[in-house]
């Protein structure tokens, strides 16, 4: 499939969304000074392009009592045995993130624990992965830049 082609109204459409994944598109059209059903089109065809893939909540894990953060580098005996550790790393509900990466490692996830206590048990369960050799973790200390809108409206402006 080509290049799809997004308008300004779209990127207005994508921008609110990106806010506000739940906005009804009423309230879209409302502020844009268009039809709903023409919201409801645009977001369609983007999501038929598959420039929307579905929506999501954020959450706030402070709240909910899992505010540690920590970044743990995953070092495996052979890289033949990414596919295997992936599938292990994601049985682990508290890795939020896990990429194959190069470098220094194999593997880099994002863990989410209530604690130190807690993290030192999920890093333990990604340490004891048949094929993981090491581990090396570094711990968040705060989280400075989470900006879902700077990105896409630099992609914007370079389309």
């Amino acid at each position: 499939m080509g290049k799809f082609k997004l308008d300004e109204v779209d990127h207005q459409i994508l921008d609110m969304l990106i806010n506000n994944t739940r906005i009804p598109f009423t309230d879209i059209a409302k502020k844009l000074l268009i039809s709903a059903g023409t919201v409801h089109v645009r977001v369609k065809k983007m999501e038929d392009a598959g420039i929307i893939q579905g929506s999501s909540l954020t959450l706030d894990y402070e709240k909910l009592g899992y505010s540690f953060i920590a970044y743990v580098g995953v070092f495996l005996h052979n890289t033949s045995q990414t596919k295997f550790v992936i599938e292990r790393i994601s049985e682990i509900p508290y890795v939020t993130v896990a990429h194959v990466t190069t470098g220094k490692f194999n593997i880099f996830c994002k863990i989410r624990a209530r604690d130190t206590k807690h993290a030192k048990e999920v890093i333990f369960k990604i340490d004891d992965i048949e094929g993981v050799y090491r581990t090396e973790t570094m711990i968040s200390l705060e989280e400075s830049i989470n900006d879902k809108t700077r990105l896409m409206h630099t992609i914007f402006k370079e389309m």
